[in-house]
């Protein structure tokens, strides 16, 4: 099973920053997973969203206090400094701050020491450490907003296909993910990487709403979704509360046939997000009983804020610190 580092190893360093990738990387993940946003001028940066004040020190920069705005992000309201108002340039003299330091206290101790890395920065840190290390090393970045950044005239699908063909990506060591089924479809016919089909617990792709699509992403579960999703896409990525979901008092309940549903249409199964922090955790379980109860339904892959405690509990025999 593959252990997927969550923005890189994230419950122990700063998400998406080379700290956070590398971390992972010794901890024997298989695949580190960069967000990706845009630029200004079109660079592909790793960002879990555009608006950067909860993860970059960015507010503490007078330069660009004007450039704070309230945008409708996917429908929401948003205010903040978001990355397609900064140049690359202007990006670079950022650092990178703990997004949830009431919850990661550890974390920031590391706050304003690195850069905020572009995509073209973790593929080469995943193949030295690959090299490094002795075994595959993967990416797998899922697009941001892709509907939203369309609009802006910064389409991330161009973007991203541009970086894996100057880069010499091959198919073995990336795959590229989604929430938007539209985003995937583009995806298809302009690249051969495998494509990754997440699925949230409530609502509706945004690329649905937008376009008056009456789909949910509990329609696209269903078998004959689940069956289109396999025109496009080779992995289906769910919420875990879609395959175990939890009962009143937050234990973890019977599983969902979901996995096997998946599986009968052809498609992997990656699920997100395992973290070892209490508040995370089902009721009376820790992340090795966690972790082990979703193993056994057959997954392929697993997204883990902790990669070495996911390898411990999954695969101990391999695990390389």
């Amino acid at each position: 099973m593959l252990v997927i580092a969550h923005r890189g190893a994230s419950g122990y360093r700063p998400e998406h920053t080379p700290a956070a990738y590398r971390l992972a990387a010794a901890q024997g993940a298989d695949y580190l997973e960069p967000d990706l946003v845009a630029t200004l001028d079109g660079v592909l940066v790793c960002r879990h969203e555009n608006e950067i004040s909860g993860t970059t020190d960015v507010a503490e920069h007078p330069v660009f206090a004007d450039r704070r705005i309230t945008k409708i992000v996917d429908g929401t309201a948003v205010t903040g400094w978001f990355v397609e108002d900064f140049t690359f340039a202007e990006l670079r003299t950022l650092r990178a701050r703990e997004r949830m330091p009431a919850l990661r206290a550890g974390n920031t101790a590391y706050d304003g020491l690195e850069e905020i890395p572009t995509f073209d920065e973790v593929v080469a840190l995943a193949r030295r450490e690959s090299a490094r290390l002795g075994r595959p090393i993967g990416v797998l970045p899922e697009i941001k907003h892709p509907t939203y950044f369309r609009r802006l005239g910064l389409p991330l699908e161009e973007l991203l296909t541009e970086r894996i063909l100057a880069l010499g990506l091959r198919p073995d060591e990336i795959m590229i993910q989604s929430f938007e089924p539209t985003s995937l479809r583009r995806l298809s016919v302009m690249t051969r990487v495998p494509l990754v089909q997440l699925v949230d617990s409530g609502s509706a792709p945004n690329d649905f709403l937008r376009t008056g699509d009456g789909r949910t992403y509990a329609d696209l579960i269903e078998p004959r979704g689940l069956r289109e999703i396999a025109t496009y896409a080779q992995v289906l990525a769910p919420c875990k509360d879609l395959v175990v979901p939890r009962s009143a008092d937050g234990c973890l309940g019977e599983p969902t046939r979901l996995v096997d549903h998946a599986h009968r249409a052809g498609l992997g199964v990656q699920v997100w997000t395992f973290r070892a922090e209490r508040r995370f955790l089902p009721t009376g379980t820790d992340l090795p009983t966690e972790l082990t109860r979703f193993a056994a339904l057959g997954l392929q892959g697993i997204f883990a804020d902790h990669p070495d405690q996911a390898v411990a509990a999954l695969r101990p025999s391999v695990l390389n610190v």
